[in-house]
């Protein structure tokens, strides 16, 4: 073996210096759906994916070459660069949520992997920053703590009103006519009916979470429930201004489901309808089948969803920019869509600001078959 030249051999992760290698690791950086940025030893930038430059504003060109403190302007360049922590060995990979300052100088919440490349004598040969905007995720986490401020604030509101009526009615009964104790006692009643109303939905929701919903299928006449929901709905549109139609020209077949859970469904597409929804403006509910699906339609000439809001309308605690006047948590499209889910079904919206949304309900005719673990709705965070 002494007089052999033996060649020693390749590590995982060292690059072969052959240029189709070299070509095909260019074409994955750049097609992966994550902002990558590569440095040389003296973290100066050697490459820049399509999606560094939509995160950051700077092209390719701009970028290679310059040092990656001045192009992503991290907020722990100063304090404790993470690359500089892989070439001194601290750590292999580092990864943290940090941010980012684009070249408009907006700061950019980013989770960021950090990795070094090493020879095999231990020397850097470059480094790699792969960061994903979440942006949206923070303004939910904000948006949520705000929600359950508010819940908290509407709960205590509610109850501060009750016990004040309460404390009127046990100390100035004697003095008090009948009127006005039926009137105490109407407010009372309505603000309990709030409680209950809040209380259910956080509920459900937590329900949902933790995949502890379950749902009790039986034949269910999905024309009966609709109608008695337009029945109930009429007296609300007419009180809003708002004309209400119901369209089910054909009987519709009986579907296993679970009818109350269904109501859920159809009680908070209507809500929401008559929510954002003008005066002398119409809400039509229409039913139609196809060879294997229910298709139920809750159409309005609402003031719509804006583009941007509609990739996350049905997400937990997420409230459009139409929706920040008007009461709700957020809650009522993430269980609405954990629900037809659960029935094997879809739930899609179609929307344009100004002229209203359109929300479809598809429910499967026939119920595939699931296990007695299955039946439970998996929520918008899994089980």
């Amino acid at each position: 073996m002494g007089g052999r030249n033996m060649k020693s051999p390749q590590r995982p992760g060292q690059i072969r210096n052959k240029g189709y290698d070299l070509s095909f690791y260019r074409f994955v950086i750049n097609s992966l759906p994550i902002a990558v940025a590569t440095v040389d030893s003296e973290l100066r930038i050697t490459g820049f994916n399509p999606w560094a430059e939509q995160v950051t504003g700077y092209s390719e060109k701009e970028a290679m070459g310059r040092y990656c403190g001045d192009i992503l302007q991290g907020g722990m360049c100063k304090i404790n660069c993470p690359l500089r922590a892989v070439i001194r060995k601290k750590q292999s990979v580092v990864r943290m949520e940090t941010t980012i300052v684009d070249r408009w100088g907006k700061v950019i919440p980013v989770r960021m992997n950090t990795a070094g490349l090493f020879d095999d004598e231990g020397g850097l040969l470059g480094g790699l920053e792969a960061f994903q905007d979440i942006s949206h995720l923070k303004a939910l986490e904000r948006e949520k703590a705000n929600l359950i401020s508010m819940f908290a604030h509407d709960i205590k509101s509610s109850l501060t009103i009750i016990g004040g009526f309460v404390l009127r009615l046990l100390k100035k009964r004697a003095n008090l006519n009948e009127e006005k104790q039926v009137k105490y006692l109407d407010i009372m009643r309505n603000e309990t009916g709030k409680l209950t109303f809040l209380v259910n939905d956080f509920l459900e929701f937590s329900r949902l979470q933790t995949g502890r919903l379950k749902l009790d299928f039986s034949p269910t006449s999905l024309d009966k429930e609709l109608m008695e929901l337009f029945d109930a709905y009429q007296v609300k549109a007419k009180q809003a201004g708002i004309n209400l139609k119901l369209e089910n020209e054909e009987e519709l077949p009986i579907i296993e489901a679970d009818a109350n859970r269904l109501r859920r469904v159809f009680t908070n597409l209507l809500d929401n309808a008559l929510k954002f929804s003008e005066k002398a403006t119409t809400i039509t509910i229409s039913t139609h089948e196809t060879g294997k699906d229910i298709i139920v339609e809750v159409k309005d000439q609402g003031i719509g969803i804006d583009p941007k809001d509609l990739p996350y309308i049905f997400e937990s605690f997420n409230r459009g920019k139409g929706a920040k006047q008007k009461e709700g948590f957020g809650l009522g499209l993430a269980t609405v869509k954990a629900i037809v889910e659960g029935h094997g079904g879809r739930v899609l919206v179609d929307s344009e600001p100004g002229r209203g949304s359109e929300f479809t309900v598809i429910l499967p005719k026939e119920r595939a078959e699931r296990n007695p673990e299955e039946s439970a709705v998996q929520g918008p965070f899994g089980p």
